[in-house]
């Protein structure tokens, strides 16, 4: 596996399946990779000897020296990935942990050894992903809502009333099911909706217009807080 990374969609329905190569290190012994925005998403994650979850970022993760990958990645879309693990999204706000403080080390450590042997590790992940969604209880349909809600850039105000939740309940499902509050998870959706636009051509001031930022200043003050880099520099 080469550093380039690669994706495609799941059979596990709104999840991607996603592999990249080592990274290389630097003169002060960091992994130097790209940095990972913030997307309203969580992953189940391998790596040769590991099985981790990457929890919801509120700010540009870099890997450290111990995460150098290969790496292959199951991203669940925004609020599913609780339900299959049991535990509440904000408890796993901004961290990445190992799959054995989540579950029985016993089984982690079967489960790590066979993808760990297998040809295809990213596939083993996707298979194990799958048994986690089978397993889990069903998944809540509000929750499915308010995230295609936010999604498509409606307000949070209509967001509740369109799920039919007070302000005070939808923050609160929110922090359990995306780590954070709806107009966190808005604010990230948003920049991910604008780098998107913006990759693909459209100039940061009618970027800015069509997703709902004043303007390109906005904009751009935006994508710095929440990635830690110009939004430029996201567009190389």
């Amino acid at each position: 596996m080469d550093s380039e990374y690669l994706e495609r969609a799941s059979r596990l329905p709104g999840a991607v399946v996603w592999t990249k190569g080592r990274a290389d290190v630097g003169p002060t012994g960091e992994a130097q990779a790209g940095p990972v925005l913030p997307d309203g998403c969580m992953d189940l994650l391998w790596t040769e000897g590991r099985l981790l979850v990457a929890g919801p970022d509120t700010r540009a993760f870099r890997p450290g020296p111990g995460l150098r990958g290969p790496w292959a990645g199951v991203r669940f879309r925004p609020g599913a990935a609780p339900a299959l693990l049991g535990v509440p999204a904000h408890e796993l706000r901004d961290r990445r942990v190992d799959l054995a403080d989540l579950r029985p080390a016993a089984e982690v450590r079967h489960l790590t050894g066979r993808i760990d042997a297998a040809p295809d590790p990213a596939a083993a992940l996707e298979s194990l992903a799958l048994r986690l969604a089978a397993e889990a209880r069903p998944e809540d349909p509000l929750i499915r809502a308010t995230a295609d809600s936010l999604a498509a850039g409606r307000s949070v105000a209509a967001t509740a009333e369109a799920v039919g939740l007070g302000a005070r309940q939808l923050h609160r499902r929110s922090l359990a099911a995306f780590g954070y509050g709806p107009k966190t998870l808005a604010r990230i959706l948003r920049m991910q909706r604008a780098l998107a636009l913006a990759r693909s051509g459209i100039p940061l001031a009618a970027t800015a217009a069509r997703t709902g930022y004043a303007d390109q200043a906005h904009l751009s003050r935006d994508v710095r807080e929440l990635a830690g880099l110009p939004v430029t520099a996201l567009l190389l």
